[in-house]
């Protein structure tokens, strides 16, 4: 959902008191299992708008009630020229999109005209805020309740192979979908996660032609959903088969590293990302081609940057580094083809937080580090401590696994990092996420990115995070390019329950 509203009434609607909130989620929605859920829904807002501040409130703990609306979840659609902003310590002008039209439309140089056309005129200009105040409101709101997401509006539209369609204008629950949506036709995500820990072969090395394999039989099934899919609405079906977009995920990725002695924080375990990332995308439009070729394109694929030649590797710029390595894949081939034949498909990849799938299937989730080495598992049977495998197995083959090195896990939470007696290079490699230093969480976005034509659900873990410390971060996500700079950021209670279980979103669940 994206704000078309005036800017005065836009929050009054959304929580007085809570109203909405209550009125979405309460209302069920039929799920592939034949059952009922829960609705849930994503406010996108950009930070120019003059109810930004109040926005920004609506999730926090405590306060009055009747302005909080904490069953929505909140997201920032985010445009360059504010971190510039920010950056330079520079003024901030909020508008209200009714009186300021074309904001929400535009995007790059477009949008930066536009936006200081209105602010050089006094009567637009609703309040002038520092750009560095309401950036600390923003990290503020994220350090009380992990949300608004942070997604970067030039960086998605400016890669997207939607961008001929028109302006992508915000996103999905999960962060990894961003797809086009109007007033005439509303996307729909159509999603599939890879158990990369099946890919692996005997010797625990990643058996590519397998997972090229899985992606192409993956990228024709799901294609074949879009055509079969029950929609409860005729916008919906309207733009899902205009455009045809599916999402490719995986899981398992943590699982992966280990298994091959692979610490996250490694040269080689950013060049097995890329390497993964750069198959699934490679063989799912290579796919995609070959169903053009059965089945005709999508109707908008005509005027698409990939209809010219122009993948997403080409819109990050790394065009040499990628086709330098002819000994992989043929992308110079495959460009010439998908000119010719065009795609079925006009998103591909969008890897997604697999929470509930990931536990089904026995992996770690997503493209997540390993969370803990030690959990609790909640089941109908009962509670279980459940340790990491891999981990155990290691301490077995050098002696060390026995009841004193599990109080010692269980005394420590799961983490290693403070148990003597374990030695460097396990301490290295089963580092849990909120011992992983988040730049390297960032890196590995970026190395992937430039294989992902939709976005990825990206979280960012501060045991206890400080304003520097998230700033920091996000500036960093921002200029490395990523789409997505975070989900949520997840931090540490101050009495930390042994107990990892969280909310999910069962749409991203592939």
């Amino acid at each position: 959902m994206r704000s078309v509203c005036r800017s005065r009434r836009y929050v009054s609607l959304y929580c007085t008191p809570n109203n909405l909130a209550i009125l979405l989620t309460q209302n069920y929605v039929y799920s592939y299992t034949g059952g009922r859920r829960k609705g849930s829904f994503a406010i996108y807002l950009e930070p120019w708008h003059a109810c930004i501040y109040d926005f920004l409130e609506l999730k926090l703990p405590g306060g009055k009630m009747e302005a909080r609306a904490l069953d929505l979840f909140y997201g920032l659609w985010i445009c360059d020229l504010f971190m510039q902003r920010v950056q330079d310590d520079g003024d901030w002008s909020l508008l209200c999109p009714h009186e300021c039209p074309g904001l929400t439309t535009t995007y790059g140089d477009e949008f930066d005209i536009l936006y200081t056309t209105y602010e050089a005129m006094p009567e637009k200009v609703k309040r002038k805020v520092k750009a560095r105040d309401l950036w600390f409101k923003i990290l503020t709101a994220q350090v009380e309740s992990g949300t608004p997401y942070m997604l970067y509006k030039d960086a998605v539209n400016r890669k997207s192979n939607q961008k001929n369609v028109g302006v992508i204008k915000s996103s999905n629950l999960c962060t990894e979908i961003t797809l086009y949506t109007d007033e005439n036709e509303v996307a729909v995500c159509n999603l599939a996660s890879i158990c990369l820990p099946k890919m692996l072969n005997s010797e625990n090395q990643m058996n590519y032609s397998k997972l090229g394999r899985i992606v192409e039989i993956l990228t024709r099934n799901l294609d074949n959903v879009i055509d079969r899919n029950f929609y409860p609405i005729p916008e919906a079906k309207t733009s899902n088969l205009r455009h045809r977009p599916i999402g490719l995920g995986i899981q398992g990725l943590a699982d992966v590293f280990m298994r091959q002695r692979v610490p996250f924080e490694s040269k080689e375990a950013l060049d097995l990302s890329d390497d993964i990332m750069e198959c699934i995308y490679y063989h799912a439009l290579k796919a995609s081609c070959d169903l053009a070729k059965e089945r005709g394109y999508y109707e908008t694929f005509k005027g698409s940057p990939a209809s010219q030649g122009i993948l997403q590797y080409d819109l990050w710029e790394k065009t040499e580094e990628v086709e330098q390595r002819k000994d992989r894949y043929d992308w110079k081939g495959l460009k010439q083809d998908i000119m010719m034949f065009g795609l079925r498909n006009s998103m591909l990849v969008s890897p997604m937080p697999t929470a509930s799938t990931a536990q089904i299937c026995g992996n770690t989730e997503g493209i997540e580090p390993l969370s803990s080495n030690l959990y609790t598992r909640h089941t109908l049977a009962g509670n279980f401590v459940v340790v990491n495998q891999f981990l155990v197995n290691d301490l077995i083959d050098r002696n060390l696994w026995n009841a004193e090195m599990q109080a010692e896990l269980i005394k420590h939470k799961g983490s290693v990092q403070d148990i003597s007696s374990i030695p460097e290079d396990l301490k290295q490699l089963y580092k849990t996420t909120w011992e992983i230093k988040q730049r390297y969480v960032i890196d590995h976005a970026a190395r992937r990115g430039k294989y992902i034509c939709q976005s990825q659900s990206l979280n960012l873990y501060f045991p206890q995070p400080s304003a520097n410390q998230l700033s920091s971060a996000h500036f960093y996500a921002w200029k490395q390019g990523l789409k997505t700079g975070m989900y949520y950021l997840r931090a540490k209670p101050a009495s930390e329950a042994l107990n990892f279980s969280q909310e999910e979103c069962e749409s991203c669940g592939s």
